[in-house]
C-alpha cells in the first residue's frame, strides 16, 4: 500500500505507554530513495522537544483516527540523542542514534535497510560499534550521510531535458519498506494543470543551492506522448 507523506502529517504517534507527539516532518535517503526518520513536535511532556523515530519502530497506522503506533517507550524516546533539526544530520549522530536503540545499522548491508528490505527490528541486543562522544569526529562508519527533510525540498522545481515539469508536491512511500515508489508533482499550464507522478529513477540529481530538480526525461515523455516506459508513471487529475 502506498502512502501520501503529506496525508500523515499531524497524526499522532503513540508508544507502549502513552502518546509522542505529532508528525512534523520526515527525513529521507536521497541516495537510496527511503524514509529512514519520522521527525516528530513532542508534547509537553518532553518541553515540546523534537524526536526521531525510526520506521523500525512503527507497529501500526490507524488512518481512522491518524494515529501511528509504534513499540517504544516514552522512556526510550525520553533518553535519545537530542537532535537540531536545523542542521543536517551526520552520520555521526546516527551512530549514537542506532546504539541507543539497538537497531542494525541500515547504510551496513546490502538491502535498503541493511541486511534486510524492510526496516525489521529484533528485540535481541544488536552489536553495533560504540560511539560515546559526538564532537570527537571519530566514527564507525565516515560515509556521508544522505538524509533531507522532505518538508524543506516540497516546491522544488522539476527540470526535465527541455523545459520545466513543475513542483514537487509531495512523496508517495511503500507501507512496507518505506521506500519512496513516486514522487507527486504539479505541473504548470503545459500539462493542464495536472499532477504526474515520477519515478525515483528518473531523477538525476537534486540541487540544493538553486532548489531544483534534474530528470532524465524530456516533456513529451512525461505527458505520456513517446511510447515509453514513462506510460507506468500515471497520472492523476486532483
Amino acid at each position: 500500500m502506498l502512502r501520501s507523506t503529506s496525508q500523515l502529517l499531524g497524526h499522532r504517534l503513540t508508544a507502549l505507554d502513552g502518546e509522542i507527539g505529532h508528525v512534523k516532518d520526515f527525513y529521507f535517503d536521497d541516495k537510496e530513495w527511503a524514509v529512514r526518520y519520522v521527525i516528530v513536535k513532542t508534547g509537553s511532556w518532553l518541553s515540546d522537544r523534537q524526536v526521531l523515530i525510526s520506521p523500525r519502530s512503527v507497529g501500526r497506522i490507524d488512518d481512522a483516527g491518524k494515529v501511528i503506533l509504534v513499540n517504544l517507550t516514552r522512556k526510550q524516546v525520553e533518553g535519545s540523542p537530542v537532535i537540531d533539526t536545523q542542521k543536517p544530520i551526520s552520520r555521526q549522530y546516527e551512530e549514537l542514534y542506532h546504539q541507543h536503540y539497538g537497531y542494525p545499522y541500515y547504510w551496513a548491508g546490502n538491502g535498503l535497510w541493511g541486511m534486510t528490505d524492510i526496516p525489521m527490528w529484533s528485540p535481541f541486543p544488536v552489536l553495533v560499534p560504540a560511539v560515546t562522544d559526538l564532537d570527537s569526529g571519530k566514527t564507525a562508519n565516515n560515509a556521508e550521510s544522505h538524509l533531507r527533510s522532505i518538508n524543506e525540498v516540497k516546491g522544488y522545481h522539476l527540470q526535465a531535458q527541455d523545459g520545466t515539469i513543475g513542483q514537487l508536491c509531495d512523496f508517495m512511500i511503500d507501507e512496507k519498506t518505506w521506500a519512496i515508489s513516486r514522487l507527486t508533482i504539479e505541473t504548470g499550464h503545459w500539462y493542464a494543470g495536472k499532477k504526474v507522478f515520477l519515478l525515483p529513477k528518473h531523477i538525476d540529481r537534486f540541487s540544493y543551492e538553486d532548489a531544483t530538480i534534474s530528470v532524465n526525461l524530456t516533456l513529451d515523455d512525461i505527458s505520456g506522448t513517446a511510447k515509453n516506459e514513462v506510460a507506468h508513471l500515471g497520472s492523476v487529475n486532483e
